[in-house]
């Protein structure tokens, strides 16, 4: 049955609460999990051109015979596609490949210009130490003037930005004609992005959660002992409680996983924490950022994120 929980965007629109996320899914396995998603409910999947799999979730689409206006699309334009010229075709590229006629909501994935080597999608420029080369002529300002377009379009219904701080998003705020409707960023209790978060409900926009579990590698969120605790005195797994605590903060969650059983477990959005347990998880003090490119993109620590 799929999930009735949703927030309303500055627009209108709803998003689905819960989503499925599509990043590293490998050819064959995000088919089959998109498919099983939508059987157990799921009505919100979040994509990416440079996931490299939009194509394989368009055919997931279609296979599974999935009407359009049942679901809520997500996709992002990815950093070599940040020339005003260029992000109508990058759309449409995500269009024909996703099989569908406009996307619910799309993001600029990082606030970043690489310089495009050629015309192959996602190639960049790199410079000797084999770090993309930042096209410092192109503004997130810029970009967003022509994402604003696809609205008009018909292209887009929303229009957002990933992996944007503070110091990011005000210049958008200030002289957008279409503000950010949406924020998706990692959010999870190692990285909470508390000061991220108070600013963005101070401005209507909408924060979309990633890695909502954190790292795979240690410290581990979900090995937490407070989250342990709390799992055992819930009757639920550390997954559903750190899902439960990212819904109660307002923020749509997005869970990625290719196992059935997984993808059915993080599927629990009627489970609700106490007050003292949301307050006892955002206690904890350990912080851990997951997804951070800074080193492999050759940039200064205060480039990308504001602490």
């Amino acid at each position: 049955m799929a999930s009735e929980r949703s927030f309303t965007l500055s627009a209108g629109s709803k998003i689905p609460a819960l989503g499925l996320g599509t990043w590293r899914s490998k050819p064959n396995q995000v088919k089959n999990a998109i498919k099983t998603a939508y059987k157990l409910g799921y009505r919100h999947f979040d994509c990416a051109a440079t996931y490299e799999n939009e194509a394989e979730v368009g055919e997931a689409f279609t296979e599974a015979q999935i009407t359009r206006n049942q679901i809520w699309v997500t996709s992002k334009l990815w950093n070599t596609e940040h020339r005003a010229e260029d992000v109508l075709p990058a759309c449409e590229r995500t269009l024909k490949d996703l099989q569908v006629e406009y996307l619910d909501l799309y993001l600029m994935h990082w606030p970043l210009a690489f310089k495009r080597k050629g015309q192959s999608f996602g190639n960049s420029e790199r410079d000797a130490n084999g770090h993309p080369i930042l096209e410092k002529d192109v503004t997130p300002l810029d970009t967003w003037r022509a994402m604003e377009k696809l609205v008009e379009l018909g292209k887009a219904k929303n229009i957002g930005v990933s992996n944007f701080s503070i110091s990011q998003l005000k210049p958008l705020l200030e002289h957008a004609t279409i503000r950010p409707a949406v924020l998706q960023i990692e959010c999870h209790p190692y990285c909470p992005n508390n000061e991220l978060l108070a600013f963005c409900k101070n401005h209507g926009i909408h924060v979309t959660a990633y890695s909502p579990l954190g790292s795979i590698s240690e410290p581990r969120v979900r090995e937490d002992p407070v989250v342990e605790q709390i799992a055992k005195e819930t009757g639920r797994t550390p997954a559903q409680v750190l899902i439960a605590w990212g819904l109660q903060r307002g923020t749509s969650v997005l869970a990625k996983s290719v196992t059935p059983s997984r993808i059915e477990e993080n599927f629990d959005d009627k489970f609700t924490l106490s007050r003292q347990q949301m307050d006892r998880i955002s206690g904890i003090t350990t912080r851990l950022r997951t997804c951070d490119c800074r080193e492999e993109w050759g940039l200064s620590h205060d480039a990308l994120f504001d602490n």
